[in-house]
């Protein structure tokens, strides 16, 4: 057996973000040699990424990095298998990196993302691979967000205290307000909206709902002269549901967010929401 100490299996997990038992292996095989182990789990974590896609990554963390100035800001998801790496500082400084270099390269898209230089001769898309490698669960980056101009908020809820910020909004108004992109964000966070305003939502999923209404009310038996005011009513219960400015506000449901906002002289023209695995 190779002669090696605690404390060099414990610089390995520090160093791999491996388990404790693969660091023994990887030290056993290496002779001790802690740089030579480094190797080989990267080696053997890397041929276990094809054998991971099939597996669903549910768990992770969200991130967010805003300016100083507050004229632009990033939120990014990364996703893992389980709470146990999410809640590691390997996972976290990783998800922390992607988020820095998608706020300073602001990449078109996910596909232009993932094959952009994160570190030298290092693409995105290899930055995840090897952090597949090293922490022996599948790894995802499959979206973000990032916005420039006006004034950009953030932020981040903890569904659980011992867990990475699993919720998170990013917003964007067309001027300073900072306590009114605040109090939007976290209704967001909380009441989930799909679309910012009736003109966002698609026509066909309007008329979806139309249909789904209409056949739904029939169902149901109501008389036919009353079909139509029916189907707009629930078409429009659909609306104030789904859409972010026709939703009762968190903090006072007399008030739609829409009145929020204009009582407080803000436009708000983007958002996005992350909430881990949905």
């Amino acid at each position: 057996m190779a002669n090696f100490t605690a404390a060099d299996v414990k610089k390995l997990r520090e160093l791999s973000g491996a388990g404790m038992m693969d660091c023994k292996k990887a030290l056993d095989e290496a002779e001790g040699d802690v740089e030579k182990a480094v190797e080989i789990l990267r080696v053997k974590g890397q041929k276990g990424v094809a054998k991971r896609e099939s597996r669903t990554a549910e768990n992770g963390a969200v991130v967010a990095l805003i300016a100083e100035d507050n004229a632009s800001g990033v939120l990014v998801e990364l996703k893992c298998e389980t709470d146990f790496v999410a809640k590691g500082e390997k996972f976290q400084a990783v998800a922390e990196a992607i988020a820095k270099h998608v706020f300073d390269t602001a990449p078109a898209d996910l596909a232009a993302l993932l094959t952009s230089e994160i570190e030298p001769g290092k693409s995105v898309k290899d930055y995840v691979d090897e952090a597949n490698a090293s922490l022996g669960e599948k790894i995802v980056l499959d979206r973000y967000a990032r916005y420039e101009g006006g004034f950009i908020a953030s932020y981040l809820h903890r569904t659980s205290p011992d867990l990475p910020p699993q919720v998170g909004v990013l917003v964007q108004l067309e001027k300073e307000d900072a306590q009114t992109a605040k109090d939007v964000a976290q209704h967001i966070a909380a009441f989930g909206p799909r679309f910012l305003s009736r003109e966002d939502v698609p026509a066909d999923v309007v008329e979806s709902e139309r249909r789904i209404a209409e056949a739904t009310a029939r169902e149901e038996g109501k008389p036919e002269g009353a079909l139509p005011k029916i189907v707009e009513g629930r078409v429009n219960g659909f609306f104030k549901e789904n859409v972010l400015l026709d939703q009762a506000f968190a903090k006072d449901n007399k008030k739609t967010v829409q009145k929020v906002l204009t009582e407080a002289g803000a436009v708000l023209t983007a958002f996005a929401r992350f909430r881990v695995g949905a």
